[in-house]
């Protein structure tokens, strides 16, 4: 497992935020439970299986949902 913290363009509303949770959640290889969007960083935090989704499908994902993607990080857990 590792986790992810990805840095988005600045959200505008919450409506955003349960967009982007919704969005990550749904990704097979994403522990659900895990997913943290944080509305005044723009940043949404998760743990993930890179054995079953790597971290660009996940930033397509975003993406996909109209949010710019500025970078990530990722960690070991």
């Amino acid at each position: 497992m590792k986790k992810a913290i990805i840095q988005l363009e600045p959200l505008t509303c919450p409506s955003c935020m349960q967009k982007i949770e919704n969005g990550v959640k749904s990704i097979d290889g994403v522990e659900n439970n895990s997913v943290n969007v944080l509305f005044n960083s723009s940043k949404v935090k998760f743990n993930y299986d890179d054995e079953r989704v790597t971290i660009k499908e996940v930033e397509k994902v975003i993406e996909k949902l109209g949010y710019e993607v500025k970078k990530a990080q990722v960690k070991d857990i």
